[in-house]
């Protein structure tokens, strides 16, 4: 068998897979709303994950200590999502891990290393995977700049779904990406709803369907299909690369209210937002499925602050934001809102070169306003 027979032996089995996971899409929503208990995992992950993520454990227990008391919210600690322990395992998440994280509600997860090289996938990937987390949720507000945008960044297909996947002949190495209709349909229709629900007028399609015909072609044109049902809101169309550039450009970007996007582009046009708000130590992350969702910072889990002895000086707002808007997912809002506000009052500094607060100061500071 020649290597491009090979090669297209590994694509068809590749095919199958994406068949199979298409059509097991369709699940029904779970409703925090009127379940009696609800189980909250927490993850700590690599390098300063342990840090920030027990910071914002202790501000989920003080906002959630009356629930807690009466059972009807449980925090449960799950171990073992260390790279030590994967790379032992030879897998993203390890079978017993992921039989834990499955009995949860909700994950409140610190950032996890991937190994360079190799083809282990990342833990995250792997867990948007198995817990079909289809929508990404990453708010970015800056209101002295008029700034106050919300990206839907598709979770689960694009460049990622098969990124350790890909074929090798000599000399040459294909990737493939994956755009279907259930999965856009279903981010698509989440965007649309988030912004009829909070008021918006306004959502931004970013692709770069001019060169990606097939997979970012249908992208758009699902989500137009999808826009037909909301007619109160204005659908303008962006290529990723002047998107990037519309993010800084003043006033501009003032009128960008939801912006709706495939996995890659969301991934890193995220980050931009987040550093204009002042750093992606600054930002949370939901990624929402309809039966478990994940939060989580956007950010790494530097580990040149683990070698350097800083961890300590890591800055918990990003899990703290998270926390929030894990509360937010399962019908808290008011405990939300305290910490939103705790967040927004706090002016005590953490800075990764030692040179103010600590994790653990920081957070003492932030608690005392709640």
């Amino acid at each position: 068998m020649n290597e491009v027979t090979k090669a297209c032996e590994a694509f068809k089995v590749l095919l199958e897979q994406q068949l199979e996971r298409i059509a097991n899409m369709n699940t029904e929503k779970k409703d925090f709303s009127t379940q009696k208990t609800i189980t909250i995992g927490v993850v700590d992950g690599d390098g300063i994950g342990p840090i920030i993520t027990a910071q914002a454990s202790r501000v989920l227990e003080k906002v959630l200590a009356d629930e807690i008391a009466d059972g009807s919210i449980v925090i449960k600690q799950i171990e073992g999502l260390t790279i030590e322990n994967r790379m032992a395992c030879g897998k993203a998440i390890p079978d017993d891990v992921l039989a834990e994280i499955k009995t949860c509600d909700v994950l409140l997860k610190g950032p996890t290393t991937t190994p360079h090289g190799g083809t282990m996938e990342s833990a995250n990937v792997t867990m948007r995977r198995e817990l079909d987390l289809y929508a990404n949720v990453r708010p970015v507000s800056i209101p002295e700049k008029n700034i106050d945008w919300m990206f839907y960044r598709e979770n689960t297909e694009g460049e990622y779904v098969l990124g350790s996947r890909g074929v090798e002949l000599p000399g040459m190495a294909v990737d493939f990406k994956v755009t279907t209709d259930l999965g856009t349909r279903r981010i698509a229709r989440a965007a649309f709803e988030y912004a009829r629900q909070n008021g918006k007028t306004h959502l931004s399609v970013v692709t770069k369907a001019n060169i990606m015909k097939k997979t970012d072609g249908k992208f758009t044109a699902i989500c137009h299909e999808v826009a037909q049902e909301y007619p109160e809101i204005t659908v303008e169309d962006y290529y990723i690369d002047i998107m990037t550039a519309n993010l800084l450009k003043e006033p501009l970007r003032e009128k960008f209210q939801v912006v709706l996007l495939p996995n890659l582009y969301g991934d890193i046009i995220t980050d931009e937002a987040a550093q204009i708000q002042g750093g992606v130590g600054t930002a949370g992350s939901a990624n929402i499925g309809d039966q478990y969702a994940m939060f989580e910072a956007i950010h790494g889990s530097a580990p040149r602050m683990i070698e350097r002895g800083m961890g300590a000086y890591a800055n918990p707002a990003s899990m703290i934001k998270a926390s929030a808007m894990l509360l937010r997912h399962i019908c808290r809002p008011a405990a939300a809102e305290r910490i939103e506000k705790a967040l927004d009052a706090c002016t005590v500094e953490v800075k990764s070169d030692g040179s103010a607060a600590t994790a653990a100061e920081y957070t003492d500071a932030l608690m005392n306003l709640l």
